[in-house]
């Protein structure tokens, strides 16, 4: 069956009017001047945190317009290469067409996605916890699994990352692991990746042929700003020092370079080992603890606020993905039910049709949330 181009490219403009109204071109270009004239400023790189802000935020801007501006460009090129083909009769041309066709539904239907990310912290980066849970040596072995998977998948779009914590486990794996992600709508993207993931398989740690369950839990927050103002005393902060440590426990540098901070009022406890000096292990493990605190106190305003609206039953819910690596060979979602049927090109970092399939039910449950 031929296809129907006039429907199929009316089609593609509208969605993509739509995200044009999101996106906001002109809003746009104005925060694109506003950060070039920041980074024109002689005294820019006196403060080296400020200046690596605004030229990353600079870029991601600059990104963003070239990628809408390129996919309304894409639009009307296979307007022109439709007519070419219809006009000459030229098969291969229209083939060529209805390639280019599918691509931009694709790009199109990612782009939509993003739309859908309005909450307030969404445009920030994301700063990453994955933990251990039970299941011995599997449940550390699966840590690290997830570890790589992100990182993979972070590589793949082209995104920034940095390793802040890795905490080895004495056997396999790692028992817990933090790190950053500097890209574009970082925590809207990644939040619906918190919770509980569950890996099924015949463990290559205890006796043969015997399947074992481990779990191990991601967090994930908002970078904090510098403009967010969470205070913490001095006095509900308790430091610990320490060397840093790889593999097996073994040193990774011979002075007490890595920081543990943690909140006395809370019990929240952040570890720092990345970087050379305490001083600026010290720096990051603040950040992550005001990032945790300040979720902390929104997600308290937000308990409290539904409290009083009653109960809307839009919660995730512990565990949220399966992955099953002996019989069937299934990745599952288990909110969305969106599932993969080879787990190996998921843990190498193909995860964007989890990730949409869970920014449209999160979306979807609060709507529903909403009407209420």
């Amino acid at each position: 069956m031929a296809t129907d181009f006039a429907t199929e490219i009316q089609e593609l403009r509208s969605t993509f009017s739509q995200i044009e109204a999101v996106t906001d071109p002109t809003r746009l270009k104005a925060r694109i001047a506003e950060l070039e004239e920041q980074a024109a400023a002689p005294d820019l790189w006196d403060d080296q945190e400020n200046a690596q802000a605004v030229t990353s935020q600079l870029s991601q801007a600059n990104s963003e317009l070239e990628r809408v501006s390129r996919m309304g460009s894409r639009i009307d090129d296979l307007e022109v290469l439709v007519e070419l083909g219809t006009e000459g009769e030229d098969e291969d041309t229209l083939a060529e067409a209805d390639a280019e066709l599918a691509k931009l539904k694709t790009d199109l239907a990612a782009m939509e996605v993003r739309t859908l990310m309005t909450g307030e912290w969404d445009e920030r980066n994301a700063v990453v916890t994955i933990r251990s849970g039970a299941g011995g040596d599997d449940a550390t072995d699966f840590a690290e699994m997830l570890l790589r998977m992100y990182l993979r998948w972070a590589e793949r779009h082209g995104y920034g990352t940095k390793v802040l914590d890795t905490s080895y486990a004495e056997g396999a794996g790692i028992k817990s692991a933090t790190f950053e992600l500097n890209a574009p709508y970082a925590f809207g993207t990644l939040s619906v990746e918190a919770g509980t993931h569950r890996l099924a398989r015949i463990s290559p740690f205890g006796s043969a042929d015997k399947r074992q369950t481990s779990f191990a839990a991601v967090e994930v927050i908002p970078q904090i700003e510098s403009t967010d103002h969470i205070e913490v005393p001095e006095s509900e902060i308790k430091v610990d020092v320490f060397r840093s440590s790889g593999p097996g426990g073994q040193s990774v540098n011979t002075t007490d370079s890595a920081v543990r901070l943690t909140h006395l009022p809370t019990g929240i406890v952040v570890s720092m080992q990345d970087e050379k000096s305490q001083i600026q292990n010290r720096a990051a493990a603040m950040r992550v603890l005001q990032s945790r605190l300040l979720l902390l106190k929104k997600e308290e305003e937000a308990a409290q606020k539904k409290e009083l609206a009653g109960d809307i039953k839009a919660s995730w819910g512990d565990q949220m993905r399966s992955y099953f690596l002996y019989g069937q060979q299934l990745v599952k979602d288990l909110r969305t039910g969106y599932e993969v049927g080879n787990p190996q090109i998921v843990f190498d970092g193909d995860l964007d049709g989890f990730i949409d399939a869970g920014i449209r039910w999160r979306r979807a449950e609060q709507k529903a949330a909403e009407q209420a």
